[in-house]
């Protein structure tokens, strides 16, 4: 089991935070290695915190700093306002649509549906998004956060990564790769903590003390592996496009389809 935890929370930390939709390996991954039911379900989600606190790790100073200064710094208080308007929509449309998404839409087939029209939606994106004009993070409105949390909320279709809509969205509102890219990052903090938090409540049941060794292990596993990527993905990006990642994405949905055809 420790191997099977080592494995998952490397697929994890390294799809996370990448266009490619890190549900998608999950589901692929723990079939394969034989690892499915509630308590796989329940592992999946507590990985993600490692994933969580990768970023806040990372960008700790400007984070804690912002919070430090609320009230005070006229431009930590914009970031922060950003940050909660962005983080709505999601919120809001998750909270009402939770139960019908996790009964009918975790399935391969969506999933791989999902993957599929993301790649092409990126390669759109790369060919016809007009020249960016916000190239930092302080340049954003509140238009632009809000606009970024609308496409936030396509990613609670599983498959469609939160990482690709938050990036692609913002790119097509002006935000310059890397800009969009570190949003993304920020945005995924209160997201992804306030949804793996929901469902480890409703799933607290599952938990036991004899799992958490391989807990821990997968937690781990995950936090290293998110630091390296997102330093890797930062650097890529500042020289490439995403298109790598949108054909990728649908090659691998097509895998899915066949494989559990």
């Amino acid at each position: 089991m420790i191997f099977k935890s080592i494995i998952l929370g490397i697929v994890e930390g390294v799809t996370e935070f990448l266009p490619v939709s890190s549900t998608g390996h999950l589901i692929l991954a723990g079939d394969i290695l034989s690892f499915t039911g509630d308590n796989a379900k329940t592992f999946e989600i507590f990985i993600q915190l490692g994933a969580i606190l990768s970023v806040i790790w990372m960008y700790r100073e400007r984070i804690f700093s912002s919070i430090k200064e609320i009230g005070s710094e006229k431009k930590s208080n914009k970031f922060l306002l950003n940050i909660f308007t962005a983080f709505l929509p999601a919120a809001f449309i998750g909270l009402l649509t939770h139960s019908y998404i996790k009964r009918y839409l975790f399935n391969p087939l969506t999933v791989s549906f999902a993957l599929i029209v993301g790649g092409i939606a990126i390669l759109a994106v790369e060919k016809f998004v007009k020249k960016p004009v916000v190239f930092d993070i302080n340049a954003l409105s509140l238009k632009h956060a809000f606009g970024i949390g609308m496409a936030q909320a396509l990613a609670l279709f599983p498959g469609v990564s939160r990482a690709g809509a938050t990036i692609m969205g913002a790119m097509c509102l002006g935000l310059e790769r890397k800009t969009a890219t570190e949003f993304s990052f920020f945005l995924a903090i209160p997201t992804m903590f306030a949804a793996t938090s929901y469902d480890l409540l409703k799933n607290i049941h599952n938990l036991n003390l004899s799992d958490m060794p391989i807990f821990a292990v997968g937690f781990i596993v995950s936090f290293l592996s998110a630091i390296i990527v997102i330093k890797a993905f930062l650097g890529f990006i500042a020289r490439h496009t995403f298109n790598s990642f949108a054909v990728y994405r649908i090659v691998f949905g097509l895998i899915i389809l066949f494989y559990y055809l």
